[in-house]
């Protein structure tokens, strides 16, 4: 049987299924056809409505009842799917789903067939979906040809650091040797939006010092019935570190810099107070997002479930930090600042290419579904 996640993305993925025991079996009577639409009827708000062509049958593929398989008399069913990847039918549908939670919303069979859309006649639709499968696919691959190159330069980026810190061994004297004071946040019901932590007050989020950069604006605005706790204010030159999160993340290290005057930590957080005479908080940080410091961080955090693994105070104190002198870590860190800010400007050039990209894949779809482009003189 499908997952509703075989439509994620407006791509028909059909190895995204699972197995169907044999009492199951007898009460599904829908198998997935050529030349189907299959749209997704219940679902976050993000993905409700989502809807993909499938090219081929699969007969030994049955529909869960999330997703819909919808047929044609009288138009293309590539045509259609290249429709609902515009924002005039995007807009429809969130005009039409109904739900008393933002994270699960649905649309009823009616609603859904209520939704207007132009059909040219059925050759034009045929030329427009042929040209749209051609057009986007060479934007596909130029898109994926860029996110290739940004995974090479993070490889570079991560080698520069990995070089930077090869002097530290993972034995010896321990970072809780260096640490003169640690602190951990608060975690009230916040609203859903950031604040500037600076005139408003605001409580960081776990992710707020994910990738080794501390991310002032990963935070949720506090309620004005919520009365502040000044002791958990983050100050300039804390050591923060995610002591809750994936697997992946747990143990993310990054510095505070700037003045935040309104923005506290989260319970997820932890804040450490280095001592500056022996060490450079930004060098400790960049020794923890290593991959040596990374493994044995990643031995020591615990949990039941993959998606949210601790690690404790003494854990993160009892990690080997035997580091050289502050002065030497200060040179290695103007290094690798030198170092990595070429390689963050090409990542951020190359992300804002593949984001215009993406700008030109929709309003090409646009365009072509709505007659904009004469897609046989295009051709």
């Amino acid at each position: 049987m499908l997952k509703t996640s075989a439509v994620y993305g407006g791509i028909f993925s059909p190895e995204e299924n699972k197995q169907v025991d044999a009492y199951d079996l007898d009460r599904v009577s829908c198998p997935v056809l050529a030349g189907s639409l299959i749209v997704s009827r219940m679902n976050t708000k993000q993905h409700l409505g989502v809807a993909a062509a499938v090219g081929q049958g699969f007969p030994n593929l049955y529909l869960p009842d999330r997703l819909w398989a919808v047929r044609f008399n009288g138009a293309e069913p590539r045509f259609v799917d290249w429709w609902t990847k515009t924002p005039i039918y995007r807009s429809q549908v969130e005009a039409a789903s109904v739900g008393t939670s933002s994270s699960m919303q649905n649309i009823s069979q009616g609603d859904f067939l209520e939704i207007r859309i132009d059909l040219p006649d059925l050759e034009t639709q045929r030329a427009v979906a042929d040209y749209l499968d051609r057009e986007t696919a060479r934007i596909d691959t130029l898109i994926e040809e860029q996110q290739r190159l940004i995974e090479m330069l993070r490889e570079r980026r991560q080698a520069a650091i990995e070089e930077a810190v090869s002097i530290i061994a993972t034995s010896g004297a321990r970072l809780k040797h260096i640490i003169r004071s640690v602190r951990q946040g608060w975690s009230p019901q916040c609203y859903s939006w950031p604040a500037d932590g600076v005139e408003s007050w605001a409580v960081l989020k776990a992710g707020a010092a994910n990738g080794g950069r501390f991310r002032p604006m990963e935070n949720k605005e506090l309620p004005e019935d919520e009365i502040p706790r000044l002791e958990i204010v983050v100050t300039q030159g804390d050591l923060i570190v995610s002591r809750a999160n994936t697997r992946e993340l747990v143990g993310s290290a990054a510095v505070v810099e700037g003045d935040f005057p309104r923005l506290m930590l989260c319970d997820k957080l932890y804040a450490f107070s280095l001592d500056e005479s022996r060490a450079d908080s930004r060098f400790v940080a960049i020794v923890l997002g290593s991959r040596r410091w990374r493994d044995l961080i990643e031995l020591e955090a615990t949990g039941a479930s993959h998606s949210m693994l601790n690690i404790s105070q003494s854990d993160i104190g009892n990690l080997p930090m035997p580091l050289p002198p502050v002065d030497e870590q200060r040179r290695i860190v103007s290094h690798l600042d030198s170092e990595t800010s070429k390689i963050d400007q090409l990542i951020a050039e190359t992300q804002c290419f593949i984001e215009l990209a993406y700008e030109r894949r929709s309003a090409l779809i646009t365009a072509a579904v709505t007659g904009q482009i004469d897609v046989r003189e295009a051709v």
